[in-house]
C-alpha cells in the first residue's frame, strides 16, 4: 500500500504542475512578444559551444548558430574543441575560412588542459568571452533563427533574472520507437517541471543547453563546478543561493539530437543519475547548505529519485503477483482498480503536456503514452541502479571526472 500511496502523491503533484505548465503556456501565447522592437539596446553576447569528437554534427550546428538573427557586431561564437581525436578541428577551421567576417573563435585543448568534462570546457570558454552575457549550446544543437533574441529579450527585461532558459526539441524524433519516447519525455519534462514549477514556485533548472546567463553573475559565483557531471543542475542551485532567478522562455527553441540506440540512451541517463546524486550529496548532506524554495525543490528531487524509484519496483512486483495469482495480497479496496486509476492519471498528465506543442498531440503519440509506463519508464529502474552503483564505485576509487559525451548519429 505504501508503494501506491507514494506513486499517487507524486502523480497528483506532477498533474498539478502539468496544469500549471498549461496555464503558463497560455500566458506566453497571449503576450505576443515582439523581439524585433522589444530589444532597444543590444548587449554583447558570447556563445559557448563545447565540442568533443563532434564531426558528425558540428558543421550543421555552427551554421545554424551563425544564421541566428542578432547583430553580428554584438555577438561572438566561441567553439571549444576539447581534445578531439576526430575531424572536429578540421571542420571548424574550414567553416572559419569560409566565413571570415563572422566573429568565430576556435579554442583547442589537449589532454593536459582539457578532456576533463563539459564544466571544465565551459570555464575555459568563459575566460575567452568578451560578452556581457554567456549563451551555451551543445554541439548537436540547431537553434531557431529568432531563438537568441528571445533569450536576450527575456533576461534584459528583468533585473531579477540571473539566467533564462529556452526550450529544446527532438530533431530525430521519427527515427525509431526510442526517439519517439524520448520526444514525449522531453516535452513533458519541459512543460511540467520547467513551465509548471516556474508558474507555481518561480523555479527553473538550467538545462545543459540553450540558456543565457549574466557573465558578471557567473564570475561572482565561481563559474561551473568542474567535478559536477550534471553541471547545469549544480550551477542552478548556486544561482538561486546568490539571490537571482532562472526564468523560462519557451519561444527560444533549439533542436537537438537524441540517442537512437538503447545503449547510448542508457549511458546518457546513467550519467544524469550520477550527476544528480553528486548535487544532492553536495547540498543536502550531511547538513543542508541552502534554504527556502530551492531546499524544498532539492528534497522533492530526492523523493522523486528515491521514493518513487522504490515505489515503482514495489508496485510492479505486487501488480504482477496479483495478476498471476501467485501470492495473495491483502489490501483495502480493489488493488487493480487503484493501480489503473494511477495509470490513467499518468496518461492524462503526459497528454496535457503534448497539447501545448503543435502536431504532437495525435493518435500515434497517445498510443505511445498508453504503453510508455509499462515499457520506457520501466527502463529507468535499471538506469537508477546503474547510476547509483557507478557513483559509489567512482567515490570509492576517487576517479577523476572525464568526458561523458553522448554518441552522435
Amino acid at each position: 500500500m505504501y508503494s501506491l500511496f507514494a506513486i499517487w502523491i507524486l502523480l497528483l503533484f506532477n498533474a498539478w504542475l502539468s496544469f500549471a505548465g498549461y496555464s503558463f503556456f497560455q500566458e506566453t501565447e497571449e503576450k505576443n512578444i515582439d523581439v524585433i522592437r522589444g530589444i532597444t539596446n543590444y548587449p554583447t553576447i558570447s556563445i559557448l559551444v563545447p565540442a568533443h569528437n563532434e564531426e558528425r554534427v558540428i558543421e550543421r550546428s555552427i551554421m545554424a548558430m551563425l544564421r541566428m538573427d542578432y547583430p553580428k557586431d554584438k555577438r561572438e561564437l566561441i567553439v571549444i574543441n576539447d581534445n578531439s581525436k576526430d575531424n572536429t578541428g578540421a571542420i571548424l577551421e574550414n567553416i572559419k575560412s569560409r566565413y571570415p567576417l563572422e566573429n568565430l573563435k576556435i579554442i583547442t585543448t589537449d589532454s593536459i588542459t582539457g578532456g576533463r568534462g563539459k564544466a571544465n570546457v565551459l570555464n575555459i570558454g568563459t575566460q575567452h568571452a568578451n560578452g556581457d552575457y554567456i549563451v551555451v549550446y551543445d554541439a548537436d544543437n540547431t537553434p531557431e533563427v529568432m531563438s537568441l533574441r528571445y533569450l536576450v529579450y527575456e533576461i534584459t527585461n528583468s533585473k531579477e533574472y540571473g539566467a533564462v532558459i529556452g526550450k529544446f526539441r527532438t530533431r530525430n524524433k521519427d527515427t525509431n520507437l526510442l526517439t519517439r519516447f524520448i520526444n514525449i519525455e522531453t516535452l513533458s519534462f519541459q512543460w511540467m517541471i520547467q513551465g509548471g514549477r516556474w508558474k507555481r514556485f518561480g523555479l527553473c533548472l538550467l538545462p545543459g543547453t540553450n540558456f543565457i546567463i549574466r557573465k558578471d553573475l557567473l564570475e561572482q559565483i565561481g563559474g561551473w563546478d568542474s567535478k559536477a557531471i550534471a553541471e547545469d543542475t549544480e550551477l542552478s542551485i548556486r544561482i538561486y543561493m546568490n539571490g537571482s532567478k532562472i526564468a523560462f522562455m519557451p519561444k527560444a527553441v533549439s533542436w537537438e539530437q537524441e540517442p537512437e540506440t538503447l545503449r547510448v540512451w542508457f549511458k546518457q541517463r546513467t550519467r544524469w543519475v550520477k550527476g544528480n546524486i553528486y548535487v544532492l550529496s553536495k547540498y543536502l548532506f550531511p547538513l543542508p547548505k541552502c534554504s527556502g524554495s530551492i531546499l524544498i525543490d532539492l528534497y522533492y528531487r530526492l523523493l522523486e529519485s528515491c521514493l518513487f524509484f522504490f515505489a515503482v519496483i514495489s508496485s510492479d512486483i505486487i501488480f504482477i503477483l496479483g495478476l498471476l495469482n501467485i501470492s495473495k495480497i491483502s489490501l483495502p479496496g480493489n488493488f487493480i482498480i487503484i493501480w489503473m486509476l494511477a495509470y490513467i492519471l499518468f496518461i492524462l498528465e503526459i497528454s496535457i503536456n503534448l497539447t501545448m506543442e503543435k502536431g504532437e498531440y495525435n493518435l500515434s503519440n497517445f498510443l505511445l503514452v498508453v504503453i510508455m509506463y509499462l515499457t520506457y519508464c520501466q527502463c529507468w529502474i535499471a538506469v537508477c541502479l546503474s547510476g547509483i552503483y557507478s557513483y559509489i564505485k567512482d567515490s570509492i576509487f576517487k576517479r577523476e571526472h572525464t568526458w561523458y559525451k553522448t554518441e552522435r548519429f
